[in-house]
Protein backbone atom coordinates (compact mmCIF):
# COMPACT_ATOMS: atom_id res chain seq x y z
CA UNK A 1 0.00 0.00 0.00
CA UNK A 2 2.77 2.32 0.87
CA UNK A 3 4.53 1.49 -2.39
CA UNK A 4 1.45 2.30 -4.37
CA UNK A 5 1.13 5.60 -2.65
CA UNK A 6 4.73 6.47 -3.43
CA UNK A 7 4.23 5.56 -7.05
CA UNK A 8 1.16 7.72 -7.19
CA UNK A 9 2.97 10.55 -5.52
CA UNK A 10 5.78 10.25 -8.04
CA UNK A 11 3.38 10.10 -11.02
CA UNK A 12 1.56 13.43 -10.46
CA UNK A 13 4.44 15.83 -11.20
CA UNK A 14 5.03 14.17 -14.55
CA UNK A 15 1.48 14.90 -15.64
CA UNK A 16 1.80 18.51 -14.54
CA UNK A 17 4.88 18.92 -16.68
CA UNK A 18 3.04 17.58 -19.70
CA UNK A 19 0.17 20.03 -19.18
CA UNK A 20 2.57 22.92 -18.83
CA UNK A 21 4.33 21.94 -22.03
CA UNK A 22 1.04 21.68 -23.92
CA UNK A 23 -0.03 25.08 -22.63
CA UNK A 24 3.26 26.63 -23.71
CA UNK A 25 2.86 25.09 -27.12
CA UNK A 26 -0.67 26.37 -27.32
CA UNK A 27 0.42 29.84 -26.22
CA UNK A 28 3.26 29.77 -28.71
CA UNK A 29 0.91 28.59 -31.41
CA UNK A 30 -1.58 31.32 -30.54
CA UNK A 31 1.24 33.86 -30.51
CA UNK A 32 2.38 32.68 -33.90
CA UNK A 33 -1.18 32.84 -35.16
CA UNK A 34 -1.56 36.34 -33.75
CA UNK A 35 1.76 37.34 -35.28
CA UNK A 36 0.68 35.81 -38.57
CA UNK A 37 -2.68 37.56 -38.33
CA UNK A 38 -0.94 40.84 -37.46
CA UNK A 39 1.36 40.41 -40.42
CA UNK A 40 -1.62 39.57 -42.59
CA UNK A 41 -3.48 42.60 -41.23
CA UNK A 42 -0.46 44.82 -41.91
CA UNK A 43 -0.22 43.39 -45.39
CA UNK A 44 -3.94 43.95 -45.92
CA UNK A 45 -3.53 47.52 -44.63
CA UNK A 46 -0.80 48.12 -47.21
CA UNK A 47 -2.98 46.61 -49.92
CA UNK A 48 -5.91 48.73 -48.72
CA UNK A 49 -3.75 51.86 -48.74
CA UNK A 50 -2.52 51.01 -52.22
CA UNK A 51 -6.10 50.40 -53.35
CA UNK A 52 -7.15 53.73 -51.83
CA UNK A 53 -4.35 55.47 -53.73
CA UNK A 54 -5.36 53.72 -56.93
CA UNK A 55 -8.99 54.64 -56.25
CA UNK A 56 -7.96 58.27 -55.72
CA UNK A 57 -5.98 58.24 -58.96
CA UNK A 58 -8.91 56.63 -60.75
CA UNK A 59 -11.22 59.32 -59.37
CA UNK A 60 -8.79 61.98 -60.64
CA UNK A 61 -8.67 60.30 -64.04
CA UNK A 62 -12.47 60.04 -64.09
CA UNK A 63 -12.74 63.75 -63.21
CA UNK A 64 -10.20 64.63 -65.94
CA UNK A 65 -11.99 62.41 -68.45
CA UNK A 66 -15.31 63.98 -67.44
CA UNK A 67 -13.87 67.48 -67.91
CA UNK A 68 -12.36 66.45 -71.23
CA UNK A 69 -15.69 64.92 -72.25
CA UNK A 70 -17.46 68.16 -71.38
CA UNK A 71 -14.87 70.11 -73.38
CA UNK A 72 -15.29 67.72 -76.30
CA UNK A 73 -19.07 68.07 -76.08
CA UNK A 74 -18.66 71.85 -76.00
CA UNK A 75 -16.40 71.69 -79.08
CA UNK A 76 -18.89 69.41 -80.83
CA UNK A 77 -21.66 71.89 -80.03
CA UNK A 78 -19.53 74.76 -81.32
CA UNK A 79 -18.68 72.79 -84.46
CA UNK A 80 -22.36 72.01 -84.97
CA UNK A 81 -23.14 75.71 -84.61
CA UNK A 82 -20.29 76.56 -87.01
CA UNK A 83 -21.57 73.97 -89.50
CA UNK A 84 -25.05 75.45 -89.24
CA UNK A 85 -23.68 78.96 -89.78
CA UNK A 86 -21.62 77.66 -92.70
CA UNK A 87 -24.71 76.08 -94.23
CA UNK A 88 -26.58 79.37 -93.83
CA UNK A 89 -23.62 81.20 -95.37
CA UNK A 90 -23.60 78.70 -98.25
CA UNK A 91 -27.30 79.30 -98.81
CA UNK A 92 -26.67 83.05 -98.79
CA UNK A 93 -23.78 82.61 -101.23
CA UNK A 94 -25.93 80.47 -103.51
CA UNK A 95 -28.61 83.18 -103.44
CA UNK A 96 -25.97 85.79 -104.29
CA UNK A 97 -24.63 83.58 -107.09
CA UNK A 98 -28.12 83.22 -108.54
CA UNK A 99 -28.64 86.98 -108.29
CA UNK A 100 -25.25 87.64 -109.89
CA UNK A 101 -26.00 85.12 -112.61
CA UNK A 102 -29.30 86.85 -113.36
CA UNK A 103 -27.57 90.23 -113.42
CA UNK A 104 -24.83 88.79 -115.62
CA UNK A 105 -27.45 87.52 -118.07
CA UNK A 106 -29.07 90.97 -118.02
CA UNK A 107 -25.70 92.66 -118.62
CA UNK A 108 -24.99 90.25 -121.47
CA UNK A 109 -28.36 91.12 -123.00
CA UNK A 110 -27.64 94.86 -122.55
CA UNK A 111 -24.23 94.42 -124.20
CA UNK A 112 -25.79 92.59 -127.13
CA UNK A 113 -28.46 95.31 -127.43
CA UNK A 114 -25.80 98.05 -127.29
CA UNK A 115 -23.74 96.17 -129.89
CA UNK A 116 -26.75 95.90 -132.17
CA UNK A 117 -27.50 99.63 -131.72
CA UNK A 118 -23.86 100.41 -132.43
CA UNK A 119 -23.89 98.31 -135.60
CA UNK A 120 -27.15 99.92 -136.68
CA UNK A 121 -25.71 103.42 -136.12
CA UNK A 122 -22.57 102.41 -138.00
CA UNK A 123 -24.67 101.24 -140.95
CA UNK A 124 -26.59 104.53 -140.94
CA UNK A 125 -23.37 106.50 -140.57
CA UNK A 126 -21.69 104.65 -143.44
CA UNK A 127 -24.75 105.14 -145.62
CA UNK A 128 -24.87 108.86 -144.78
CA UNK A 129 -21.12 109.20 -145.34
CA UNK A 130 -21.40 107.47 -148.73
CA UNK A 131 -24.31 109.73 -149.62
CA UNK A 132 -22.38 112.89 -148.64
CA UNK A 133 -19.33 111.68 -150.55
CA UNK A 134 -21.43 110.98 -153.64
CA UNK A 135 -23.03 114.42 -153.33
CA UNK A 136 -19.61 116.01 -153.00
CA UNK A 137 -18.31 114.16 -156.06
CA UNK A 138 -21.40 115.08 -158.06
CA UNK A 139 -21.03 118.70 -156.97
CA UNK A 140 -17.42 118.69 -158.17
CA UNK A 141 -18.45 117.19 -161.47
CA UNK A 142 -21.20 119.79 -161.85
CA UNK A 143 -18.76 122.59 -161.13
CA UNK A 144 -16.29 121.23 -163.64
CA UNK A 145 -18.99 120.82 -166.29
CA UNK A 146 -20.79 124.13 -165.78
CA UNK A 147 -20.81 126.25 -168.91
CA UNK A 148 -20.42 129.49 -167.00
CA UNK A 149 -17.00 128.41 -165.79
CA UNK A 150 -15.89 127.86 -169.37
CA UNK A 151 -17.46 131.14 -170.36
CA UNK A 152 -15.74 132.88 -167.46
CA UNK A 153 -12.35 131.65 -168.63
CA UNK A 154 -13.14 132.77 -172.17
CA UNK A 155 -14.16 136.22 -170.94
CA UNK A 156 -10.96 136.55 -168.97
CA UNK A 157 -8.94 135.66 -172.04
CA UNK A 158 -10.93 138.20 -174.04
CA UNK A 159 -10.29 140.90 -171.42
CA UNK A 160 -6.58 140.17 -171.57
CA UNK A 161 -6.75 140.47 -175.35
CA UNK A 162 -8.58 143.80 -175.06
CA UNK A 163 -5.99 145.10 -172.63
CA UNK A 164 -3.30 144.17 -175.12
CA UNK A 165 -5.17 145.98 -177.90
CA UNK A 166 -5.60 149.00 -175.64
CA UNK A 167 -1.91 149.19 -175.03
CA UNK A 168 -1.25 148.98 -178.76
CA UNK A 169 -3.78 151.74 -179.42
CA UNK A 170 -2.23 153.92 -176.77
CA UNK A 171 1.03 153.59 -178.60
CA UNK A 172 -0.69 154.50 -181.89
CA UNK A 173 -2.27 157.60 -180.30
CA UNK A 174 1.11 159.07 -179.79
CA UNK A 175 1.33 159.48 -183.59
CA UNK A 176 -0.78 162.33 -185.01
CA UNK A 177 -3.66 161.24 -187.23
CA UNK A 178 -7.27 162.44 -186.91
CA UNK A 179 -9.13 159.59 -188.53
CA UNK A 180 -7.10 157.05 -186.83
CA UNK A 181 -7.59 158.75 -183.51
CA UNK A 182 -11.32 159.09 -184.11
CA UNK A 183 -11.61 155.51 -185.21
CA UNK A 184 -9.53 154.44 -182.32
CA UNK A 185 -11.65 156.47 -179.93
CA UNK A 186 -14.78 154.90 -181.38
CA UNK A 187 -13.19 151.51 -181.10
CA UNK A 188 -12.16 152.36 -177.56
CA UNK A 189 -15.71 153.40 -176.72
CA UNK A 190 -17.04 150.19 -178.20
CA UNK A 191 -14.40 148.24 -176.38
CA UNK A 192 -15.26 150.02 -173.14
CA UNK A 193 -18.89 149.11 -173.64
CA UNK A 194 -17.94 145.54 -174.35
CA UNK A 195 -15.61 145.54 -171.36
CA UNK A 196 -18.40 146.95 -169.20
CA UNK A 197 -20.76 144.30 -170.50
CA UNK A 198 -18.17 141.63 -169.91
CA UNK A 199 -17.49 143.00 -166.42
CA UNK A 200 -21.18 142.94 -165.61
CA UNK A 201 -21.37 139.40 -166.91
CA UNK A 202 -18.29 138.50 -164.89
CA UNK A 203 -19.79 140.13 -161.79
CA UNK A 204 -23.03 138.24 -162.33
CA UNK A 205 -21.22 134.96 -162.85
CA UNK A 206 -18.98 135.71 -159.88
CA UNK A 207 -22.02 136.33 -157.68
CA UNK A 208 -23.51 133.07 -158.86
CA UNK A 209 -20.22 131.34 -158.16
CA UNK A 210 -20.07 132.91 -154.69
CA UNK A 211 -23.57 131.67 -153.98
CA UNK A 212 -22.54 128.21 -155.13
CA UNK A 213 -19.47 128.42 -152.92
CA UNK A 214 -21.62 129.49 -149.97
CA UNK A 215 -23.96 126.58 -150.66
CA UNK A 216 -20.99 124.25 -150.89
CA UNK A 217 -19.53 125.71 -147.66
CA UNK A 218 -22.87 125.28 -145.92
CA UNK A 219 -23.04 121.67 -147.07
CA UNK A 220 -19.45 121.14 -145.94
CA UNK A 221 -20.24 122.57 -142.50
CA UNK A 222 -23.33 120.40 -142.24
CA UNK A 223 -21.21 117.39 -143.19
CA UNK A 224 -18.65 118.31 -140.52
CA UNK A 225 -21.42 118.75 -137.94
CA UNK A 226 -22.85 115.36 -138.89
CA UNK A 227 -19.38 113.83 -138.70
CA UNK A 228 -18.81 115.32 -135.24
CA UNK A 229 -22.24 114.17 -134.07
CA UNK A 230 -21.68 110.64 -135.33
CA UNK A 231 -18.15 110.63 -133.89
CA UNK A 232 -19.62 111.61 -130.51
CA UNK A 233 -22.25 108.88 -130.86
CA UNK A 234 -19.53 106.36 -131.73
CA UNK A 235 -17.40 107.43 -128.77
CA UNK A 236 -20.38 107.22 -126.41
CA UNK A 237 -21.30 103.78 -127.74
CA UNK A 238 -17.67 102.63 -127.43
CA UNK A 239 -17.60 103.88 -123.83
CA UNK A 240 -20.88 102.12 -123.06
CA UNK A 241 -19.66 98.87 -124.64
CA UNK A 242 -16.33 99.07 -122.77
CA UNK A 243 -18.13 99.80 -119.50
CA UNK A 244 -20.55 96.93 -120.01
CA UNK A 245 -17.70 94.58 -120.91
CA UNK A 246 -15.74 95.68 -117.82
CA UNK A 247 -18.82 95.15 -115.61
CA UNK A 248 -19.34 91.77 -117.22
CA UNK A 249 -15.74 90.72 -116.54
CA UNK A 250 -16.01 91.97 -112.93
CA UNK A 251 -19.25 90.06 -112.33
CA UNK A 252 -17.80 86.93 -113.92
CA UNK A 253 -14.76 87.20 -111.65
CA UNK A 254 -17.02 87.72 -108.59
CA UNK A 255 -19.13 84.70 -109.58
CA UNK A 256 -16.02 82.55 -109.98
CA UNK A 257 -14.72 83.64 -106.56
CA UNK A 258 -18.09 82.96 -104.93
CA UNK A 259 -18.33 79.57 -106.63
CA UNK A 260 -14.84 78.69 -105.38
CA UNK A 261 -15.78 79.81 -101.85
CA UNK A 262 -19.02 77.82 -102.01
CA UNK A 263 -17.14 74.73 -103.26
CA UNK A 264 -14.58 75.04 -100.44
CA UNK A 265 -17.35 75.46 -97.86
CA UNK A 266 -19.22 72.44 -99.25
CA UNK A 267 -15.98 70.46 -99.10
CA UNK A 268 -15.42 71.53 -95.47
CA UNK A 269 -19.01 70.59 -94.57
CA UNK A 270 -18.59 67.20 -96.27
CA UNK A 271 -15.35 66.52 -94.35
CA UNK A 272 -16.90 67.51 -91.01
CA UNK A 273 -19.95 65.33 -91.62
Amino acid sequence: MSDNKERKSQGFPKKDNQDTSSLADAVEKVAKQQQSQASEIEKNKKVLFSLKNELHELEKQIAAISAETKGTERQIYQQDAAIQNTKLHCDSLETQIKSLHSENVKLKFDIETAQEDFEEHMIKYNAYYAKIKAHKNSLGEVESKCSFMTELHEKRDFVKKLKTMKEELMQDLQNPGGNRITQVQEDITKLKDKILTVKESIIEKTCFLEEEKKTHEKLRKEIEVQHKRYDAILKRLHCQVNKLQANRRQWQWNIQQLEKTAAELRKCIGMQE
